[in-house]
């Protein structure tokens, strides 16, 4: 059984801390509250108060009321991300802050916020959230013919007099008899006083067959769209110069649904034990698209009333969650999604302040596993029409690979973790400031850190980076595992003293920052990774046996999404994420999600495209694969 009480330091008096609420009561001691049943918290700098039941978390409290933490894990106490200080009232410390904190952050209050139980009134210090995290904004696209579904069409119309009653619609319909449209409501109530304000001369606004304004004057050089890449961590919003085909501005920021966790298997979790979530995931969702939307059209000096047209491309789950549709049945087997081709929707159904017509269009989806923000990386990658043999690969939590020869394409998912968004990573972070994101080592360990600042811990490249070194020069072996000391000394003696142990685990010392270990890597960290490329790479090869192909046949890779951007093709290879290949053939695509959306908004032939890869592409579950977990085994080892 083991010990109730936390673990720490031998030097530790128990009685001490027991005095200063730094361990948790004696057995038989409940905590109480005075009063009237309700805790306050105050959450610090925001200066934002809520008053729950005692016995709330921390972080509970704070995401019900729009207060956001890190976290990666969801509130279960396993990314120990979610760190806060308490400025006054107690808190007991539990056996996970003991592993998170120091003995003196411990007495300066610092707790996680998922396992802090409030039972009296406290104030909390929450650390800034790194809401502009380093993401890929633009990607690998194509060239396209300009013909969006928007369209502006400039008239002077007669006037009405007693010989020529005809009502406005029709006035107007027909100055444009190569159209046949349909009027929205907002335009009907528009009409009368737009004509007459502007002595008949107005210009139409068309998407797809429906007229959906009339301005006054000509107007037809100001028409915008906006392309949204809705990820599960980082979206991206890019609006659009319809005129031109030209961007006109670029924002990112972090996905406000991150309180519920950092992957879509805990988001779907949160709907699935707490009916109320659906509603909060859906509404933080649109807090994203929307804050995204005001950004980029400030940015551009655009007045939102000329944004006509949006597109999203997300993968399922976020669709589903954006559109408040139930994303359970994507979380259990057999995983079926509602519905493969999402609706066209009014864009404030999105939670858009846009143009009263703007319509979203929403790319359509694979598989629960593979979906919309895929479909638009095919598209833009034109992995539909290369006759080359190509292998995409979207690197992330949930991994989503594709495989195509020009005449065939098939597409899976492999459900590679959280270790390349920095989760489970003892050191792990985001790709924010102070990220390590490129490690070379030799004589010494030379660090590339984002924002060129003191590194505070390891993202997802910096990891594959730091892992694909330390088998290159032979301090991590094929198996994964730290070589012995002395056989540190024999291939890395410059490198060997940091080599060393936390408890009783080796860690690599990556930084030393003064503190008793800095940045390092675990050998558990090396383990996450083992398993997530494991994963990708069972995924891959099996899509290379359905096509009959040899991973030497490849004649393209594209690494895809953010990380994939950063990632160096050459540690991709050297620790056998993909196939051992000439690093040229190795190309990071970007945020080809993004442009896939870009495109769907140019041109209505490409949108058509997107849809007919619905027939196109071939799904395969790995799931009921039997040979599955005989691959994933044999995926384990780095190459040598």
């Amino acid at each position: 059984m083991s010990d109730p009480q936390p673990r720490l330091p031998e030097s530790a008096d128990r009685d001490s801390y027991r005095r200063e609420g730094l361990i948790e009561p004696t057995p038989g001691h409940t905590a109480t509250h005075e009063g009237s049943g309700r805790v306050e918290m105050t959450f610090l700098p925001a200066e934002r108060t809520a008053r729950v039941p005692p016995g709330v978390t921390v972080f509970d409290a704070a995401s019900w009321n729009g207060i956001a933490i890190d976290s990666t894990c969801g509130g279960h106490g396993t990314c120990k991300k979610c760190k806060v200080q308490i400025l006054s009232g107690t808190v007991p410390v539990g056996r996970l802050d003991v592993r998170a904190f120091t003995p003196d952050e411990l007495r300066q209050g610092w707790r996680l916020a998922c396992l802090a139980q409030a039972t009296v009134d406290l104030r909390i210090s929450v650390p800034p959230l790194a809401t502009r995290p380093k993401a890929a904004t633009v990607g690998v696209g194509r060239q396209v013919i300009l013909r969006p579904a928007v369209q502006k069409r400039y008239v002077e119309l007669s006037e009405p007099s007693l010989a020529d009653q005809r009502p406005d619609l029709a006035r107007l319909l027909d100055a444009l008899e190569d159209l046949e449209l349909t009027a929205d409501l907002h335009v009907l109530r528009r009409l009368p006083q737009v004509l007459r304000a502007s002595d008949f001369a107005v210009t139409a606004v068309i998407v797809d067959d429906i007229l959906i304004d009339v301005e006054p004057g000509d107007t037809t050089d100001r028409q915008f769209a906006i392309a949204f890449d809705l990820g599960t961590t980082t979206a991206v919003a890019t609006l659009l110069d319809l005129t031109t085909g030209t961007p006109a501005a670029v924002q990112s920021r972090l996905n406000k649904q991150q309180p519920f966790g950092g992957d879509v298997i805990t988001r779907i979790s949160a709907t699935m034990m707490d009916p109320a979530a659906l509603d909060r995931l859906t509404a933080a969702a649109h807090e994203t698209l929307a804050e995204l939307a005001e950004e980029v059209c400030a940015e551009a000096s655009v007045d939102p009333d000329e944004v006509y047209e949006v597109a999203v491309a997300g993968n399922a789950t976020m669709t589903a969650l954006a559109l408040g549709i139930d994303p359970e049945p994507l979380g259990v087997a057999p995983f079926v999604l509602s519905s493969a081709m999402p609706p066209v929707v009014p864009a404030r159904e999105l939670g858009l302040q846009l143009h009263p017509g703007a319509r979203a269009v929403l790319f359509p989806a694979l598989g629960a596993y593979v979906g919309g923000d895929i479909v638009a990386g095919i598209l833009a990658t034109g992995m539909d029409r290369d006759k080359r043999l190509r292998l995409f690969i979207d690197v992330g939590t949930n991994c989503e690979l594709v495989l195509a020869d020009g005449d065939r394409i098939v597409a899976t998912a492999a459900p590679a973790g959280p270790a390349f968004e920095g989760g489970a990573i003892r050191c792990g972070m985001r790709a924010a400031d102070g990220a390590i994101e490129v490690v070379k080592l030799g004589a010494d360990v030379e660090l590339g850190v984002i924002g060129d600042i003191a590194p505070s811990g390891l993202c997802g490249s910096g990891l594959v980076d730091a892992v694909a070194e330390l088998v290159r020069i032979g301090l991590v072996d094929a198996s994964g595992r730290f070589v012995a000391d002395a056989v540190a000394q024999t291939v890395a003696p410059a490198l060997a003293d940091r080599l060393t142990y936390l408890g009783e685990e080796r860690i690599f010392v990556l930084h030393r920052d003064g503190s008793e270990h800095g940045v390092y890597l675990s050998q558990r960290d090396i383990r996450e990774l083992q398993f997530a490329k494991a994963a990708i790479a069972t995924g891959w090869s099996l899509l290379l046996e359905e096509l009959g192909v040899g991973p030497g046949d490849v004649q393209q890779v594209l690494l895809a999404g953010s990380f994939g951007t950063y990632l160096s093709p050459a540690a991709a290879v050297r620790i056998g994420l993909v196939p051992k290949l000439p690093i040229l053939r190795i190309v990071s695509a970007g945020n080809v999600a993004g442009e896939g959306a870009k495109m769907a908004l140019l041109s209505q032939r490409e949108r058509a495209g997107a849809q007919a890869l619905l027939e196109e592409v071939r799904y395969v579950e790995l799931s009921d694969r039997a040979d599955f977990n005989d691959k994933f085994v044999d995926q384990l080892a780095f190459p040598q």
